[in-house]
């Protein structure tokens, strides 16, 4: 499995430039070469991806997002967010993807600081249990086009502290009308098997969001799996075939998220945070932040300054 932190990493790995701004990158797939798969591949990035194209010989190369196979076969647009596994595998030796189209790149902490940071993960869109990519018409196809260039517009025009918060308004709205396309395709659909993943995260939330961390310290993996009716090692077993996590680096990934939004929108010190979070000691929570972003709390909360 291969994973890419950064956007930087992902387009180096695909031999492209470097992105221009290093937390966003929009894409325009024809100028891209195509991608050749001699043998199965597995993929999981720290980022959200959002792709509008059309695949030439998709019935060649079989995608899956999870464990399930994402149809291509009819739609053209499809939302992949942070840590999840996507998997390509090939019919044929050597087939090379051709593709064409659109594709935004946006990583998690271009939107710290936003209400999209919380809201993002709501669309149903990005969950495992939607497996078909969507359809669109001519029109409605182009009025997303038409909103990816105008995000691609403005980072690369001269940034100024108008840049941000234009770059959000157009994803907001591309996310809104994505939402209604999705919600006409799949009215009729129900949830996959998947609400394990579901009710993970609402438990995690629910645990960083209500308890008092000081008291009753960081959720073991014992206590999540008997809140689900699973046994531990079941449950990370599950999750390292669904997501490439085990129950253990979920914790954490829902801690960063925390602590990320107390350092960029409270004036709390570090010590004050990480003591919050349920840790005994600074140096534990510093070392878990930094080992999970390349970044110390300090350098982290600098960025928003």
């Amino acid at each position: 499995m291969k994973r890419f932190k950064t956007i930087s990493e992902f387009l180096q790995f695909r031999q492209l430039p470097k992105p221009e701004h290093p937390l966003l990158s929009v894409l325009e797939l024809e100028s891209v070469d195509s991608l050749s798969l001699s043998e199965p591949a597995t993929w999981v990035c720290d980022f959200y991806c959002i792709a509008l194209k059309r695949v030439a010989n998709a019935g060649e190369v079989k995608l899956k997002y999870g464990q399930q196979t994402y149809d291509y076969d009819d739609g053209i647009m499809a939302f992949i967010s942070p840590n999840q596994v996507l998997s390509l595998s090939v019919d044929k030796r050597a087939v090379q993807l051709k593709q064409s189209g659109w594709m935004l790149l946006i990583h998690p902490d271009f939107l710290w600081n936003t209400p999209l940071a919380t809201t993002i993960r709501q669309y149903d869109f990005w969950d495992y249990s939607v497996n078909e990519a969507l359809f669109l018409s001519e029109k409605e196809e182009a009025l997303l086009v038409n909103i990816m260039r105008n995000i691609r517009q403005e980072y690369h025009s001269t940034i100024d502290k108008f840049s941000k918060s234009i770059i959000i308004s157009h994803l907001e709205t591309l996310l809104n009308y994505a939402d209604r396309f999705y919600h006409r395709q799949f009215i009729t659909r129900e949830k996959s098997s998947h609400q394990i993943l579901e009710r993970l995260d609402s438990l995690l939330n629910n645990y960083f969001g209500n308890r008092d961390l000081i008291s009753t310290g960081l959720p073991k993996v014992g206590y999540i799996a008997e809140s689900l009716n699973l046994s531990p090692k079941y449950l990370s077993s599950l999750l390292k075939v669904l997501t490439g996590q085990n129950t253990q680096q979920h914790i954490h990934e829902k801690l960063i998220e925390k602590a990320k939004e107390k350092l960029s929108t409270s004036e709390l010190t570090v010590s004050e945070i990480a003591y919050e979070l349920g840790f005994e000691h600074l140096q534990s929570f510093s070392k878990l932040f930094k080992t999970k972003t390349n970044q110390s709390p300090l350098a982290f909360r600098a960025s928003f300054q």
